[in-house]
């Protein structure tokens, strides 16, 4: 492909760390990252922070630098078959020329499940690659532990509006295509704000205004500009973007709203539109725990096995657990409760952070803390009749406060009654 006719994003992205922009704690001079290149020491890892801020960039970068063979999968395409592959070529390579070993660069590692995972442990384990992961998720969650035991995990933060300057300023100036017009920038706040911290954004955002401006002598970027280029360009689905936060809003609110046709609808547009499944099925676990509670329990457990089954297969089968579980929560009943009295204990914990746990609530288990009082004359509820002892448990001061008021559905109405005929006094019949 002709340089000029590339999208801007790839125009610019750079080849050495001198034009990398960002990450100065990782790659900034003396940083670890940069120690690393420099030294020639490279390591398995995984880059983790959001979309556009430079992880893809940086392991080619890393690759070109320490000249190393440079294989790449996408954890959206590739299976453990494409795994197996790469890892015999990188041991062909490293048997018939005694070079380093090449890296791997897997984009969307998240995206991997557990057996595509586990065909990366040994070549990883042994040398023969060093990988480079890349992913916008908590790899805590969405790497395996073995694997991830063998990576260090480097946090990569969303970009300033001083580095969003630069990039700005240097593609202008820099830019084969850029470098030729008459661009005048008036106003940056729009540019900025609709590019959130994303490189690859604010690029794409920069060629569609300037783009929108073809044959004038002068283009001058303002707010009104901007806002204007992207109402008329605005993507029919961008998983980073506005229309991502639309789709999942509209999802989980139907839900929510007991529709679940509309839920099931909404779902399958995002699948539709590229949505990693995972976090569909983490959106399903708070709505199993905030929306239906303990109207129904056993929606979190199906949201939890849910979670755990679209992890294990993967798409395109993670469709139909994600499903079932969008048809079961839209169904149940519904009550936020539990998510309620949080809030109210959490507003309650924060006003006053130094009440003092009662004495007899204490543990004491030295002699000293047992002269001084601590457990004494607390009341072991099993020794009591119905496994219930009329003690109070709050800090003083805080006595008889109710946070939880259950809601009248046919699970919270049986919880209802317990608390009344434990605490007449807090639940009123």
């Amino acid at each position: 492909m002709n340089e000029v006719s590339q999208p801007l994003p790839e125009r610019m992205r750079p080849h050495n760390l001198d034009g990398y922009v960002g990450q100065k704690h990782l790659v900034g001079k003396g940083c670890i990252l940069r120690s690393m290149i420099e030294n020639g020491s490279l390591s398995s890892f995984i880059l983790w922070g959001p979309p556009g801020v430079g992880k893809t960039t940086l392991a080619h970068i890393i690759a070109e630098t320490l000249d190393r063979a440079f294989f790449t999968l996408s954890a959206v395409s590739a299976g453990v078959k494409d795994v197996r592959e790469v890892i015999e070529a990188a041991k062909g390579r490293n048997l018939f020329s005694g070079s380093k070993a090449p890296i791997l660069f897997i984009d969307e590692i998240h995206r991997f499940n557990k057996a595509q995972q586990d065909a990366l442990l040994g070549a990883v384990e042994a040398g023969t690659i060093v990988l480079i992961g890349a992913t916008t998720e908590n790899p805590s969650f969405e790497v395996i532990t073995p694997l991830l035991s063998r990576c260090q995990v480097f946090v990569l933060k969303s970009l300033d509006a001083e580095d969003l300057d630069t990039l700005l300023r240097r593609a202008i100036s820099e830019d084969a295509v850029l470098k030729t017009k008459n661009i005048k920038v008036e106003e940056t706040e729009a540019l900025f704000r609709q590019s959130g911290g994303d490189a690859r954004k604010l690029l794409n955002i920069l060629e569609i205004v300037v783009d929108s401006q073809a044959g004038a002598d002068e283009i001058v970027i303002t707010n009104k500009l901007v806002n204007d280029c992207l109402q008329e360009n605005i993507a029919i689905y961008d998983k980073d973007g506005e229309m991502h936060f639309d789709l999942i809003s509209a999802f989980i609110k139907s839900i929510r709203g007991s529709d679940p046709n509309a839920a099931i609808y909404y779902m399958c547009r995002m699948l539709d539109g590229g949505e990693d499944p995972l976090f569909i099925a983490r959106r399903l676990c708070l709505s199993a725990s905030e929306d239906v509670g303990l109207a129904n329990p056993n929606a979190l457990l199906l949201a939890e096995a849910t979670f755990r089954v679209v992890h294990e297969i993967g798409m395109p089968e993670a469709r139909i657990p994600l499903a079932e579980c969008t048809v079961y929560l839209a169904s149940s009943p519904k009550s936020n409760a539990s998510y309620m009295a949080m809030e109210r204990a959490m507003e309650a914990a924060k006003s006053d952070k130094t009440a003092a746990v009662p004495l007899y609530l204490r543990n004491a288990p030295t002699k000293l803390m047992e002269d001084l009082g601590y457990s004494d004359g607390y009341k072991y509820a099993h020794d009591y009749p119905g496994n219930f002892v009329d003690l109070e448990f709050l800090p003083k001061g805080m006595e008889g406060t109710v946070f939880y008021e259950p809601q009248h559905n046919s699970h919270e109405d049986r919880l209802r009654a317990y608390l009344e005929a434990c605490w007449p006094k807090y639940y009123k019949k």
